[in-house]
C-alpha cells in the first residue's frame, strides 16, 4: 500500500517537474522570439515576450510549486502593504546623506590614490625634480 503511494507521488512530482520545465521553455521561447524576428515592431516583440510569461504563468499555475509561488507572492504583496514607507522629506534627507557620503568618500579615495601614486613615483625615482 505505501509503495503504491510512493509511486503515486513520484508520478505527481514528475508532472510537475515537466509542467515547470514547459513555463520556464515559453518563457524562453518568447525572448527567443523577440530577438528572432528583430524586423517587426517592438510592439510585437514585445508581445511575444509578454505571450511567453503569460503562458507560463497558467502552465505554472497547474503545478503545486506554481501554486504555492502565486500564494507567496500575495503574501509578499499584502506585507509591502503593511510596511512603514518614509515620508517624501525622509527619502530626500537620506538621499542627501548618502550623496554627501559618496562625494566625501570620492574625495578621500582620491587622497589616498595620489598619495600613494606620489610615494611610488618617489620611490621608483620618476619624480618631478
Amino acid at each position: 500500500m505505501r509503495a503504491n503511494e510512493d509511486n503515486e507521488e513520484e508520478r505527481r512530482n514528475d508532472r510537475h517537474k515537466i509542467k515547470m520545465t514547459l513555463a520556464v521553455a515559453l518563457v524562453i521561447v518568447g525572448v527567443w522570439g523577440y530577438y528572432h524576428f528583430s524586423d517587426l515592431a517592438v510592439v510585437l516583440r514585445v508581445l511575444m515576450v509578454l505571450g511567453g510569461m503569460i503562458g507560463a504563468a497558467v502552465v505554472a499555475w497547474f503545478t503545486a510549486p506554481g501554486r504555492e509561488l502565486f500564494a507567496f507572492g500575495q503574501e509578499a504583496w499584502l506585507e509591502a502593504g503593511k510596511v512603514s514607507w518614509p515620508t517624501r522629506k525622509e527619502t530626500i534627507q537620506t538621499t542627501l546623506v548618502v550623496f554627501g557620503f559618496v562625494v566625501v568618500m570620492a574625495l578621500v579615495l582620491f587622497a589616498i590614490d595620489s598619495t600613494l601614486a606620489w610615494l611610488v613615483k618617489l620611490v621608483t625615482g620618476r619624480g618631478e625634480g
